[in-house]
């Protein structure tokens, strides 16, 4: 159990590295504000690389809501690789985009690998997508729904263009989105042979454990909390709408 759970663990760091080794922006590869991740047939996710722990409930949550309202389980194919930065889907801020591959194996979907990663600019009001005084989401940049941008392998270029003319840097963009496929492809390969040396039956099993063995935990640590109220105030010096 112990070593199938690092080797999860494994693929989703491989694929930070990926990540980290082939982006184009400061903000991806000095800042790390990325993440990966690895998730059952199901939408849940199984393991996490150690970048922003924040981002994996937005992915968790944009998965969820892909396949239930966009893309159900059995309408995914081999190659696809779907988007979205929407936060009515789940997402964050619109920076923040998403991708998503399904790993196949023994001809059957086995898995989902994930990514999130900050792009410097999604067009919008004000460069770098954050505007303070934006006062509805059409100001803030290019808002994505879910939408394969690869179909079963095949680049969607339509999108490819449509991207590019809604930045103000495509190259960096561009490359950054690169880097996230480059990602998602190698856990499915990472995956594939992880499971081709065990078999799709007992990599379920022990995902199910691993499911349960994360809710022991969170049980046990929840019950060890004292009962009762917390509260706290907080303060914001402003959104930057003034000099």
């Amino acid at each position: 159990f112990s070593v199938f759970q690092n080797a999860l663990v494994g693929v989703a760091e491989q694929m930070s590295a990926i990540i980290w080794r082939t982006s184009y922006s400061t903000v991806i590869r000095e800042m790390l504000d990325y993440s990966t991740a690895v998730f059952d047939r199901n939408g849940r996710i199984v393991a996490q690389a150690s970048r922003i722990p924040m981002h994996l409930n937005s992915m968790s949550r944009s998965l969820l809501t892909t396949m239930e309202r966009a893309y159900p389980p059995e309408t995914w194919e081999e190659g696809d690789i779907v988007l979205m930065n929407d936060p009515y889907w789940g997402g964050q801020h619109l920076p923040d985009i998403q991708t998503f591959m399904p790993v196949f194996a023994e001809g059957q979907m086995v898995a989902i690998v994930g990514t999130l990663g900050h792009h410097l600019d999604v067009g919008g009001m004000r460069p770098g997508s954050y505007a303070g005084d934006a006062t509805e989401i059409f100001q803030e940049g290019l808002r994505i729904p879910p939408l394969r941008l690869y179909d079963r392998g095949e680049p969607n270029q339509t999108f490819f263009k449509l991207m590019e003319k809604n930045t103000r840097i495509p190259d960096k963009l561009a490359g950054d989105m690169r880097a996230q496929i480059a990602a998602c492809r190698t856990a499915d390969t990472a995956l594939c042979e992880l499971i081709g040396r065990h078999g799709a039956a007992e990599y379920r099993a022990i995902v199910e454990e691993l499911h349960a063995h994360a809710e022991r935990i969170m049980r046990s640590e929840i019950s060890n909390l004292p009962d009762g109220t917390w509260s706290f105030t907080d303060y914001i010096d402003g959104l930057g709408e003034t000099p």
